[in-house]
């Protein structure tokens, strides 16, 4: 990997994110001030290609994969394990003497710091996964609380059940109660030590902002700088209290499809065109909420392994599109062993991603069905503006005023994914666009 390059880009894009303001009013809830994420996470997460069979020798390959294709050099250094890491009897997750979930030595025979390291030696970030609560067999064990003189017992509510999407048997921790706090302390002390740069805290939903809360004090009492990202489908009604809390939040359930061959729906297909085209009303409806330390997670970006994911190259494109005008986070989603030559192409367009980091999310100007217009504007009076037609048949003529932008007069139209320079363009801008096809332009305005 190319480090110097890695840290010369990643400078100037943060030299470009301080130069860009936002276009619309932001809530007047702050974002959290955790020092994280000051754009948005790049990387690769395990769950749409490996879903419940995650390995140690398979998480190492994606991130050898990652150092090794270029995708580090151009900002990709999150390699982040989802869940089914742990291991499970009949009554939930085998917990260890202080009541935290252990580790699947079957599926990761060197331990989780082991991996953490290999991962870091590469130049690379480490990301992990847990869900709220306290394990069924904490409780039944009644486990000490590690370092106090309370047990799982003391702070289990017994009378609810968490979500949880793997050994299930969790319960509601009590925050009313002394040693719940310090037990979510335990843990988050127990993973910043494994090397964790990244957490991701599953199943969380409105019932869950103590939880949340307390996992965001843990995690900052540890020392260690580590991204805070919640998932999934969070309620929009509680968006200033993950701005406040949380470095990103996952505004819609799935993006995949689980319609491949393989056991719950795994293998190709990854996604369909209906699992993101549904994204672009709730981009739009997010967008407010995004900013420096804090972003709306769209899923998935799954590029990589071209038409096999379940979307055309004019499709995947759309998306990358979507994803940065939003400032999502890009988090990858399919096999970097096997890169495809075209979506390489894509994932390395360092205009997109400057587009994706530049630290606003975009607004929508224009909703005429499967014609849709968003756009950016940039402190220095460009505007970054992304046509779509998000149909999955028939070819669309989409087009926007340069008024309905933000100015009149005429334009300098630059096309951001082939780079080229169209020139000056009077008024308007249109484009013909086949099914799931997108065109991202920089506009700068003619005196």
């Amino acid at each position: 990997m190319n480090r110097t390059r890695n840290t010369a880009l990643l400078g100037a894009l943060s030299s470009l994110a301080l130069a860009l303001t936002g276009i619309g009013t932001a809530p007047s809830a702050s974002a959290s001030d955790n020092g994280q994420s000051l754009r948005p996470a790049m990387g690769w997460s395990s769950w749409s290609l490996v879903r419940r069979t995650p390995s140690e020798a398979a998480v190492e390959a994606q991130a050898d994969a990652m150092a090794k294709s270029g995708l580090a050099s151009h900002g990709f250094v999150y390699v982040n394990l989802d869940d089914f890491w742990q291991k499970c009897d009949d009554n939930g997750f085998v917990v260890d003497s202080y009541g935290r979930w252990a580790v699947d030595s079957a599926k990761f025979p060197s331990g989780i710091k082991a991996l953490a390291d290999h991962i870091h030696a590469k130049g690379l970030k480490f990301g992990f996964y847990v869900t709220p609560g306290i394990a069924k067999n904490a409780v039944t064990r009644n486990t000490p609380v590690e370092g106090t003189p309370y047990h799982a017992q003391d702070i289990a509510d017994t009378s609810k059940s968490e979500k949880n999407y793997n050994c299930k048997n969790m319960y509601y921790l009590d925050y009313g109660k002394p040693g719940a706090q310090e037990f979510v302390d335990s843990w988050a002390r127990q993973f910043a030590s494994w090397g964790v740069d990244y957490l991701k805290i599953d199943g969380v939903g409105s019932d869950d902002v103590a939880d949340v809360r307390a996992w965001d004090k843990a995690l900052r009492a540890t020392g260690r700088p580590i991204n805070f990202a919640l998932s999934n489908n969070l309620p929009i009604a509680d968006a200033t209290t993950w701005k406040e809390l949380a470095n990103s939040w996952r505004t819609q359930g799935d993006v995949e499809c689980y319609c491949g061959p393989g056991p719950n729906g795994s293998g190709y297909p990854l996604t369909d065109w209906s699992h993101v085209s549904s994204r672009f009303d709730s981009a739009a409806s997010w967008a407010p909420y995004a900013g420096p330390g804090g972003w709306n997670d769209l899923d998935s970006l799954e590029i990589g392994g071209g038409d096999q994911v379940g979307l055309t190259a004019d499709q995947r494109r759309s998306v990358f599109t979507l994803w940065a005008m939003a400032a999502s986070p890009l988090l990858l989603g399919t096999d970097l062993t096997q890169l495809d030559p075209v979506d390489r192409a894509m994932l390395t367009n360092d205009r997109l991603i400057g587009v994706d980091q530049d630290g606003a999310a975009g607004e929508r100007i224009v909703n005429d069905g499967s014609r849709q217009v968003w756009r950016k504007r940039e402190a220095n009076g460009d505007y970054v503006v992304a046509l779509f037609n998000t149909a999955a048949s028939g070819s669309a003529a989409v087009g926007v005023t340069w008024q309905q932008v933000g100015f009149t007069g005429d334009g300098e139209v630059t096309d951001l994914w082939s780079g080229k320079h169209t020139g000056v363009v009077a008024d308007s801008y249109s484009a013909t666009l086949r099914p799931g096809e997108t065109r991202l332009i920089r506009v700068r305005p003619v005196s």
